[in-house]
């Protein structure tokens, strides 16, 4: 999607302060005993009681074999991203890290985001895991200027996670969204700066590092949906949906 108008600007930052707003809510329900699906009713019934549509439940992404059955996705320690809520018991313990990935759909413009929240103590490699991830989402931020390209956002986010110690998921990674819930361009976190698309004023992006403590090798779960790291390692995932203007991006799910 690239912004036209002032109506579509403020939809969408409308849209991504709905968004922070139920995560917040959500984070601060993350404490042992609770389960994935509480927390993903809690979050369709945030999003429907503004009068917003979840943007996951019944999506079908390409390649998929059947829609998405949840309006959030729950990913705990290795699970990396999209894991399922709702078909089968998933209850946090203490310990546990877990990202929350979650879309929603506000006068007609899809948001993205996500978090990956500590449940109760966590180790400190894990507490690296999570500040090394949220800082290369940072870095990717502030490479996200008009006449920079993709591979500088891609750059700057590899070397942040690797600079750490960590592993990039090369699997996968951030795109454009607005429109859809996926959009061009595939915005890898690794890479080269000065490689691929231009960015342009207007560009709206979802911007999502995604790391972990192991090799960084991925594998699909028989659901279709939930990837998890091949050698069981722990995965962290922060997402914003970023606006690129003439001064910088201005991030839209804060």
């Amino acid at each position: 999607m690239t912004i036209k108008n002032d109506t579509e600007r403020d939809n969408l930052i409308e849209a991504g302060k709905r968004l922070a707003s139920v995560l917040a809510t959500l984070r601060a329900k993350v404490v042992p005993g609770v389960t994935a699906e509480e927390l993903d009713d809690m979050a369709e019934g945030l999003i429907r009681a503004r009068g917003d549509t979840p943007a996951f439940l019944g999506y079908t992404p390409e390649g998929a074999r059947r829609p998405y059955p949840a309006t959030l996705c729950v990913s705990i320690n290795d699970e990396v991203v999209h894991g399922i809520p709702n078909e089968s018991k998933k209850t946090l313990k203490e310990g546990d890290i877990v990202g929350l990935d979650l879309g929603l759909i506000h006068e007609g413009i899809i948001v993205d985001a996500a978090i990956t929240v500590p449940v109760g103590l966590i180790d400190e490699l894990s507490k690296r895991l999570l500040s090394a991830t949220e800082g290369a989402l940072a870095s990717g931020i502030s490479a996200a200027i008009p006449g920079n390209h993709v591979g500088d956002i891609s750059h700057a986010i590899g070397e942040e996670i690797d600079q750490a110690g960590f592993s990039v998921v090369k699997a996968l990674g951030g795109h454009g969204v607005g429109d859809r819930v996926h959009e061009e361009p595939f915005i890898p976190n690794y890479g080269r700066s000065g490689a691929g698309q231009p960015l342009t004023e207007g560009m709206v992006l979802a911007l999502e590092p995604i790391s972990s403590t192991g090799k960084g090798a991925v594998a699909l779960a028989p659901d279709g949906y939930t990837y998890r790291t091949k050698d069981g390692s722990r995965s962290a995932h922060f997402e914003h949906t970023i606006l690129i203007e003439r001064g910088g991006a201005r991030i839209i799910t804060r």
